[in-house]
């Protein structure tokens, strides 16, 4: 029949879905066997057969053994405390001299970034440009997963381009499994520009970590769930940007006593918290302090200076100021 193909051919669509298939499935197959096999030796990805099968268990046994899990992360950043004290002094150096700490990754690491960021404007009265969160796929991405945007290796750099990144700067990149090509490009050009470059990975001998001037390589182990680096990976992440963020700040004078005295007091909730930690740190009468923070326009450190030392706020402003915002100076100063 014409329509007919004879047994030994092949008809031409056959033909260059073949050719096709010849040409590309054994680069696919040949990559995925390469990062099946890269995965295999992630401590992140293994899976710990000693728990059985969670689904059997009692839901109090799972909750006592999920916190048993999770009490591993603390001992594993307590073994990376060097290198966490060597990046905080490098974050510091650089906000000294006007600097930005940029935090750049993805998924769930991307998220812990930009909630880090988010932060510090309202917990330490930074400008919001200061410390800045970068996640792969954009701001979508912060709620929804954007498919395959970690796997671009030129977006972070092509953002922190954006963000006119220089040596002043620092950027942290963060992974789980320490090979996110989004981060690795995003670090490699941080180090091209001369910016301070830092990695939080879960896994030791990492790639992002050797791309980095302070690897802090946080190993925690297989996951509760396997593979889900959302987990105590996350948690060791959301740990170690607080202290980068939250020390680095100690440095920079953004406490007193080991209290917030930097924070505006922009709503109801935090002007009350404002006075109460005027009358705290200062033994102030509520009136008085009352008085001192509207005076100061809010702001909580220089209320506490007009207090400690009596002087008007067209004084003290000046003093912190001289004091490079170091309220214990300040107040040295005009004591």
């Amino acid at each position: 029949m014409p329509n007919e193909t004879a047994p030994n051919e092949t008809a031409p669509n056959e033909t260059a879905s073949n050719e096709t298939a010849s040409n590309e499935n054994p680069t696919d197959a040949a990559r995925l066997a390469a990062l099946i096999g890269e995965l295999s030796h992630l401590s992140t990805e293994q899976a710990d057969t000693s728990r059985g099968d969670l689904d059997l268990l009692p839901t109090l046994d799972l909750v006592r053994a999920m916190n048993a899990e999770d009490r591993r992360v603390p001992e594993a950043i307590a073994a990376q405390a060097e290198r966490i004290a060597e990046a905080v002094d490098g974050i510091t150096d650089r906000f000294r001299r006007g600097g930005r700490l940029i935090y750049i990754g993805a998924g769930t690491a991307g998220r812990v970034g930009v909630l880090d960021a988010s932060e510090c404007p309202p917990t330490f009265g930074t400008d919001p440009g200061m410390v800045v969160g970068l996640i792969a796929g954009g701001e979508v991405a912060i709620r929804d997963a954007v498919e395959n945007a970690e796997d671009d290796d030129r977006a972070a750099a092509e953002s922190l381009r954006g963000l006119g990144l220089g040596e002043s700067d620092t950027v942290v990149g963060i992974s789980a499994s320490g090979r996110t090509p989004y981060v690795l490009g995003g670090l490699a050009y941080a180090r091209e520009v001369g910016a301070f470059a830092v990695a939080i990975a879960a896994n030791a001998g990492s790639a992002i970590g050797a791309a980095a001037d302070v690897p802090i390589e946080v190993v925690v182990g297989p996951e509760f769930v396997t593979g889900s680096t959302r987990l105590k990976a996350g948690t060791a992440q959301k740990l170690v940007v607080n202290m980068l963020s939250t020390l680095s700040m100690i440095r920079l004078g953004k406490t007193y006593r080991g209290v917030m005295v930097d924070l505006q007091a922009t709503n109801e909730k935090l002007r009350a918290r404002s006075v109460r930690t005027l009358i705290q740190l200062s033994g102030a009468a509520q009136d008085d302090a009352v008085r001192a923070l509207t005076e100061a326009g809010g702001s909580v450190k220089l209320a506490l200076l007009m207090l400690f030392s009596g002087a008007s706020a067209e004084v003290a402003a000046p003093a912190l100021a001289a004091s490079h915002g170091i309220l214990r100076d300040a107040i040295a100063a005009l004591g």
